[in-house]
């Protein structure tokens, strides 16, 4: 009898310290972080960092130590590891970690995890980019699979695409009927009837000033046109939907305008281009026609900086979930999406807008004085050379 007291008592005491933990582990108010836009002062601001996303951490309501202490948690399966694509949907934001599956961080009920119905016939082995459509159907390119897995509304497995001459896909876009997806080892954009999965056509494989080498990353503007980032050539090759050439943006070079290693690209409403340099580990904005007006990002693991960026995504629908990181005096027009493939903040959201009741100078202006800029610096570079000796 005098054993089982004290073994009780033990268990009562084990109880009050875990339940005195849980007392000091109340949440505590999560600090904004520091106000950063883009381009720097003196410049009136256009972009505004948010917050950023890694994983359960940045969205889940906190868990107590009486709840850690019980269930545990590992942290490498509640994290991203090594995320690309990324698309934004009714209130979820998936991200295609490539070293697992595509996660969701739901907004609206606070959770993260992956995509259910990643699994059986819809199994992922290496998701490189993902596209949602109007009606919630959601295109994932698996470069191991080889083909474009299809998932609908509700996130669950529908149906797979391939492409033929044993290719190998790396991003999909739908647009009207059609299925683009570009294949990176054949050089070639192929086309595909959205319902059916038959190939229509393929193109990218024309005259050598209008060849793709290593087509990667695909974004339609309103117009029609398509615009195909390609890391061989160091450019932005344009095509309408019928695969006819449009021309090119961007060179190989370290200037403004020019990329080292291109990646995602996204048009935005107004027909601005977005295109994401992992070399530079910035993002440069351009007209369609191709001048460059303004760009943003920074190489660091701190606050709002890139680390390896792959992609970029464009959403209007869903600023209601980060209008409180909003500065007041900053208007909002639409997020912007960037996914760093390594560091501890692996997805940074942005605003595009404007300061209140100031006058922007036109995107033409601002190009213009991109090139003036340029043109200083390349006439500087002589007697700099000069100086060190050479």
């Amino acid at each position: 009898m005098k054993h089982r007291k004290l073994e009780t008592y033990g268990w009562i005491g084990i109880a009050a310290l875990l339940l005195a933990v849980a007392g000091c582990a109340a949440p505590q108010k999560i600090q904004k972080p520091a106000t950063l836009f883009y381009p720097d002062p003196p410049d009136l601001p256009r972009i505004q960092f948010l917050t950023s996303f890694t994983g359960a951490k940045d969205i889940e309501v906190p868990k107590s130590a009486f709840d850690l202490f019980i269930i545990g948690e590992r942290e490498s399966e509640s994290r991203l590891d090594k995320p690309y694509g990324i698309a934004v949907h009714q209130g979820k934001i998936y991200v295609c970690d490539t070293n697992r599956t595509v996660m969701i961080f739901d907004l609206e009920k606070r959770k993260y995890g992956p995509l259910q119905g990643a699994q059986g016939m819809g199994k992922l082995i290496q998701p490189l980019n993902i596209r949602v459509d109007a009606d919630g159907n959601k295109y994932v390119v698996d470069t191991v699979r080889r083909q474009v897995i299809v998932f609908d509304k509700n996130d669950f497995y529908a149906k797979a695409f391939s492409i033929p001459r044993e290719g190998k896909p790396v991003d999909a876009v739908p647009f009207e009927d059609r299925l683009y997806v570009t294949d990176i080892k054949n050089g070639e954009v192929v086309v595909l009837d959205i319902k059916t999965g038959s190939v229509l056509k393929a193109f990218g494989q024309g005259d050598p000033g209008e060849r793709l080498h290593l087509p990667t990353n695909l974004a339609f503007d309103r117009d029609g046109i398509l615009y195909v980032s390609d890391g061989g050539k160091f450019q932005i090759f344009k095509f309408d939907r019928d695969g006819h050439f449009r021309g090119t943006i961007g060179r190989h070079g370290s200037e403004a305008g020019a990329f080292a290693r291109p990646r995602g690209v996204a048009v935005d409403r107004e027909n601005r281009l977005y295109a994401v340099d992992a070399a530079f580990e910035n993002i440069q904005i351009f007209s369609t026609e191709g001048q460059m007006f303004m760009y943003f990002g920074k190489g660091s693991l701190g606050t709002g900086g890139l680390y390896l960026p792959a992609k970029v995504a464009i959403d209007y629908e869903n600023k209601k979930y980060f209008e409180k990181y909003v500065d007041p005096n900053f208007e909002m027009e639409y997020l912007l999406f960037v996914t760093n493939q390594f560091g501890t903040k692996m997805v940074n959201v942005y605003a595009f807008g404007k300061e209140k009741g100031k006058k922007y100078p036109k995107e033409e202006e601002l190009a213009e004085k991109l090139r003036e800029t340029f043109q200083k610096e390349q006439k500087e570079k002589p007697s700099e050379k000069k100086d060190e000796g050479e």
